[in-house]
């Protein structure tokens, strides 16, 4: 990987979440300049406040500081605030606010309570009574006050900020015991307008410099890359070229779509997103307890590239809604970040399918996952507009039932709460592989291929969403560790083999079917048994990240001719 494409990716990232935030700052801030307008404020709900002694007073109102606000601010610019309310059982209600000391000397001595903590659904006050046995003055009385109302029925104040340290005091205006009154506050500033401004302007300006940098981060990435792999690094599922034969065809980003010749009819759907994924047939019992652990520097490279996914999406979106063509490049990132995720998932919690831990690129390897699509040369302009949303519903809703959560609604402290109940389908299937692995140290393979099958419709409608094919993804569930397009085509000059049986030198035999040899052994992970890598024909295949190869041939195992299987007798009964 480049490592200056990397820097730029990782800065271009970091400058878009950080004006993506000044943008979603500046929303607030005009929503909220929005709803104050016409001299509006933001109130709380009235709430009842109610203590034994003769006042309730905040500890300290401390909204600027000392030297906060210049004295030649405009008088409301900073902000204002808005206290109102009424005292119950039809007494009057004095609402004051003063300097701090002040108040302290004017309830020195007399029984009071602070207001420490106000929680809002549902409501609840905390306070902090202060001892004291003197009777306080009537408040109206007092000269110190900077703002007060005061009066019977509902009074309302409205201050405007300052500098300095100041309280709240409210208490019923004949200054007696005890108090209740339902109380409101509000506030409001004129700063919100050029803060708006401010954030609007900050956010477009790292947005233009993050989505370029992104853009050029994912397109010298992406150059040159989706082909397959150099020669020597084998490929899950397709065999390695021979020299003694014609290589077949790899599946590759770029590569022409369209069905594969020789696959047989009724195995499956040939899609152009390919999945695939090979039980590593020795996993540990229990290092997937702390998988999620060991993928985590993984986990922090797949944010940013998922980040950059999505930017290179929406740029995609518009160069195929104006061209047709899918920049291929951008294709080729996209289709190596999504190849990045399946390995990391198919190694932690999506399949729990390999010990070996997952390569840090976004290049095809030999890992024992693998994803690719072809590279469509021409896309439709119209299907961008809907398919991604409209069309995708569907299949959106399937997945959101194998991987979202149960959701409940429990009737709260007055108000309906929503929370998570369970696991999703596809995690929970995880889960019960992970402890039958944990307990029997076999990973059960029907709930692997069911779990493969899974996988795979999730990625190829994640294809399909990402703008990468016109093609609707199948209403199909393929099984198994290898897709359907993976399967490659027997050469018409050589007889077929039988059903799932390896040629001679050829590719490894399919997932749990027989290899051919003397004694009929199942290839590793077939049922029944598991095959031993041995020399012989194929022995270049065998044991291949959990593909078994042929038997070997020897004076004891004689070699079975090609295309038939071992006779059926009483002591070799015939396989279903």
């Amino acid at each position: 990987m480049r490592p200056g494409r990397i820097v730029m990716l990782v800065l271009g990232t970091l400058s878009a979440l950080l004006g993506l935030g000044l943008l979603a700052g500046a929303g607030a801030a005009g929503f909220a300049n929005y709803l104050q307008r016409d001299n509006g404020y933001f109130t709380t709900p009235s709430e009842r406040y109610a203590t034994n002694s003769y006042a309730l007073t905040t500890p300290r109102l401390d909204i600027m500081t000392e030297d906060g606000v210049p004295d030649t601010a405009p008088v409301g610019m900073v902000g204002s605030i808005l206290l109102g309310g009424s005292a119950a059982a039809g007494k009057e209600i004095f609402i004051g606010i003063g300097p701090r000391s002040d108040v302290a000397a004017y309830l020195d001595g007399v029984s009071h309570s602070e207001i420490t903590e106000v929680r809002f659904n549902p409501f609840r006050a905390e306070y902090r009574d202060v001892a004291g046995a003197r009777v306080p003055a009537r408040p109206a009385d007092q000269g110190f006050w900077t703002a007060s109302a005061t009066g019977a029925g509902e009074q309302q104040l409205e201050w405007d900020l300052r500098s300095g340290s100041w309280a709240v005091v409210i208490m019923n205006a004949d200054a007696t015991a005890p108090v209740a009154v339902d109380m409101k506050a509000g506030g409001r500033s004129d700063l919100l307008w050029p803060v708006f401004i401010g954030l609007l302007a900050g956010g477009i300006v790292f947005l233009l410099i993050g989505v370029p940098l992104i853009v050029l981060g994912a397109a010298g990435l992406g150059r040159g890359k989706g082909g397959p792999p150099l020669p020597g690094q084998p490929v899950p599922g397709q065999p390695q070229y021979s020299a003694t034969a014609p290589p077949p065809r790899l599946h590759a980003a770029g590569a022409l779509p369209g069905a594969v010749a020789g696959v047989p009819p009724g195995t499956g759907v040939v899609y152009p997103a390919r999945l695939s994924g090979h039980l590593d047939p020795n996993l540990s019992r229990w290092m997937w307890l702390f998988k999620w652990l060991l993928a985590i520097p993984h986990f922090i490279v797949l944010f940013f590239l998922w980040f950059a996914f999505v930017v290179v999406t929406i740029v995609a979106w518009f160069a195929i809604l104006f061209t047709g063509r899918y920049p291929r490049s951008l294709f080729n990132f996209n289709v190596g970040v999504m190849r990045w995720s399946w390995r990391v998932a198919f190694y932690s919690y999506g399949a729990l399918g390999t010990d070996l831990y997952p390569p840090f690129t976004l290049e095809r390897t030999g890992y024992p996952a693998d994803f690719d699509v072809d590279y469509p040369e021409k896309l439709s302009r119209g299907l961008v507009l809907v398919k991604s949303w409209l069309l995708a519903i569907p299949h959106l809703l399937i997945i959101a039932l194998l991987t979202g959560t149960a959701q409940t609604w429990v009737y709260r402290d007055g108000q309906w709460v929503q929370g998570g109940a369970g696991a999703s389908l596809l995690g929970l299937l995880v889960f019960i592989a992970g402890v039958i692995l944990l307990f029997t140290g076999v990973y059960s393979r029907g709930l692997f291929d069911f779990i493969m099958g899974l996988n795979r419709w999730i990625y190829r409608v994640a294809a399909y969403v990402s703008l990468m094919r016109d093609e609707y993804p199948p209403f199909h569930l393929d099984m198994g560790p290898r897709d359907p397009g993976d399967v490659p085509a027997i050469p018409p000059a050589v007889p077929p083999a039988g059903p799932g049986y390896a040629l001679p030198g050829g590719a490894p035999p399919l997932y749990g079917q027989p290899a051919p040899g003397g004694t009929g052994t199942p290839a590793a992970g077939g049922p029944g048994g598991t095959a031993t890598p041995t020399a012989g024909p194929a022995a270049g295949h065998a044991g291949f990240y959990g593909i078994g190869g042929p038997a070997a041939a020897g004076p004891d195992k004689p070699e079975a001719p090609a295309g038939r299987d071992n006779a059926a007798g009483p002591d070799n009964p015939p396989r279903i």
